[in-house]
């Protein structure tokens, strides 16, 4: 599933068409990507409106369209932004298609369509984002909310913590495994057993993977450089870019996990 970093770059990929005009909604409202709206109500919405801004929070973004519409795309496990030429035709699994006055189309594509689209017409930010937990960049994710957390959750792995939504919006298993690795913390460690200092070292290491991968993948899906964890973890027999050592790889809390034994002690 897409994490913090390709979600900003999905959203840029719409960026090009901003300040223009909808000419046309096509969509097939049968497909479950837009369970839980009414697909009329969205197409009627959206002709003719302005395409005025855009904005992502954790794993959701947000498109907004003249003052009062608000699009949501979550793009589950196979979901992508993309944009149609004048010559391009829309391809099978582009479920949303908006025609704007340029010609060109801003496309959402799901082959498998765990993804959702949302839609509200509201002078306010919308419910379905008001209400989304504070961002892991954002002044109010402090330290102490972040500790706080942890000992609410005192009785589960470090790692499979990491990857609840409700605090940590926008992290996902390869950020989670980078996140742990440069805090040298073992992803198995109960969280409510983490010292002040790995606190911290924690939290340093949230904020520092997230400034990062936005930094190389939201900017332009750029590979991250070998020092990073990313490059090792995805198969067995990587080694640790800090003590060359092997590193293991198992299932915690059902998700793949990989660290470095020697450089992560328990």
């Amino acid at each position: 599933m897409p994490e913090l970093a390709e979600v900003e770059y999905y959203r840029k990929q719409w960026q090009p068409a901003i300040s223009q005009n909808i000419t046309a909604v096509c969509l097939d409202a049968s497909k479950r990507v837009f369970r839980g709206l009414d697909p009329e109500a969205l197409r009627r919405g959206l002709l003719g409106e302005t395409f005025t801004g855009s904005a992502t929070h954790g794993k959701q973004m947000c498109f907004r369209f003249g003052t009062k519409h608000w699009l949501g795309v979550h793009l589950g496990m196979t979901g992508k932004t993309h944009i149609l030429a004048l010559s391009e035709r829309p391809q099978k699994h582009d479920h949303l298609v908006l025609q704007m006055s340029s010609g060109v189309s801003l496309a959402f594509r799901d082959p498998r369509m765990f993804g959702r689209i949302l839609y509200s017409y509201t002078n306010n930010k919308p419910s379905w984002w008001a209400m989304l937990p504070p961002e892991i960049l954002s002044t109010d994710f402090t330290l102490e909310y972040l500790s706080r957390f942890l000992d609410r959750r005192s009785r589960s792995p470090i790692k499979a913590v990491l990857l609840m939504q409700q605090t940590f919006p926008g992290l996902g298993n390869w950020m989670a495994d980078e996140i742990l690795w440069r805090s040298r913390i073992h992803p198995k460690i109960m969280a409510g057993n983490l010292s002040t200092y790995q606190r911290k070292q924690l939290y340093r290491s949230i904020q520092e993977v997230s400034r990062d991968a936005l930094k190389v993948i939201g900017s332009d899906w750029s590979t991250p450089p070998d020092h990073w964890l990313f490059n090792h973890r995805w198969k067995d027999g990587g080694s640790c870019p800090q003590t060359g050592a092997l590193l293991k790889r198992e299932k915690i809390g059902g998700r793949t996990t990989c660290w470095s034994p020697k450089w992560q002690g328990l």
